[in-house]
């Protein structure tokens, strides 16, 4: 994996280092609402049952996002391999660095590497159907709406009833973000 850099970004392969501040992340119940409910997550025990990313630092395909300035984490992206030519975005932020255009700003850099030098023919991203915020990053970095899937929650939360959308963008198809 290769170092990405933004404007106001470095997005770096994740280190052992990054684990304190991943764990933090999902503590802010405002993160995690779209993910699990905003329900804390019990981190003495392993989430065998957890069926979002939790990175601890030693993932492949994780990049985690400081600022260039003063090195302080605004979050993580990852680019998942699914099958050939195909790979899942996914992204998490703090809470302070929402509403700037970071995550479309990394998720556009982790895109346009993941098209190119990745080698994937397709990237796809889902979130819940009312996640919006979600949903205008994929869709301003050139991603589609696909189609919605209702999943059966084993534990379902508000906004689960609605359904999850996924987004695609491919090779021929991208067109900036």
């Amino acid at each position: 994996m290769t170092v990405l850099r933004t404007t106001r970004l470095i997005l770096s392969p994740c280190c052992p280092g990054d684990r304190a501040d991943f764990i933090d992340l999902e503590l802010d119940p405002e993160v995690m609402r779209f993910l699990n409910g905003g329900r804390a997550v019990d981190h003495a025990r392993n989430e065998t049952s957890t069926t979002f990313l939790m990175p601890r630092g030693t993932e492949p395909y994780i990049w985690t996002a400081r600022q260039p300035v003063d090195g302080a984490f605004v979050g993580w992206f990852c680019l998942w391999p699914e099958s050939d030519g195909l790979a899942e975005l996914g992204y998490r932020l703090r809470r302070e660095h929402w509403g700037r255009g970071l995550a479309s700003e990394g998720a556009a850099a982790l895109v346009d590497w993941g098209l190119g030098s990745g080698g994937y023919d397709r990237i796809a991203a889902c979130t819940m159907t009312v996640n919006h915020a979600s949903r205008r990053v994929m869709e301003k970095i050139g991603m589609r709406h696909v189609r919605t899937v209702h999943v059966d929650w084993p534990d379902p939360f508000p906004g689960t009833e609605h359904g999850e959308v996924w987004y695609e963008v491919a090779r021929p198809e991208r067109s900036g973000g």
